[in-house]
């Protein structure tokens, strides 16, 4: 896939034990991005962080069953992004959702033995 120099960033930020029906939040949005043919996502764990409610979420040794904060961040053209946002807005019962612009430098992929056809 070729994505256009200029593209859109899509963040969600959810907690790490966010729940669709007993499976984790971001692990369902990603598989639903794959599924719609998005570029790629990322989910990135926080080791610190606070939301709406003011509650610091922490990765101290003391506290490592908090809730950490989790960042999905998905990048492709606008209006593949646009078409997805619909998808996922009903499975977000707390947390943030973010869009921007960016600017796409490179975007690479193998054709190697893991590429999908």
């Amino acid at each position: 896939m070729k994505l256009p120099d200029e593209a859109k960033l899509l963040r969600i930020f959810i907690g790490e034990s966010d729940k669709h029906h007993g499976k984790p939040l971001y692990e369902v949005i990603v598989e639903m991005a794959r599924q719609q043919g998005l570029a790629g996502a990322t989910v990135l764990r926080g080791v610190l962080g606070f939301g709406a409610d003011s509650r610091i979420h922490s990765a101290k040794i003391l506290r490592l069953s908090e809730d950490l904060p989790v960042v999905i961040e998905i990048v492709d053209k606008p209006e593949r992004i646009e078409t997805f946002l619909p998808t996922i807005d009903p499975l977000i019962e707390e947390g943030l959702v973010t869009l921007e612009k960016v600017q796409v430098i490179t975007y690479r992929h193998s054709q190697g033995k893991n590429a999908l056809p």
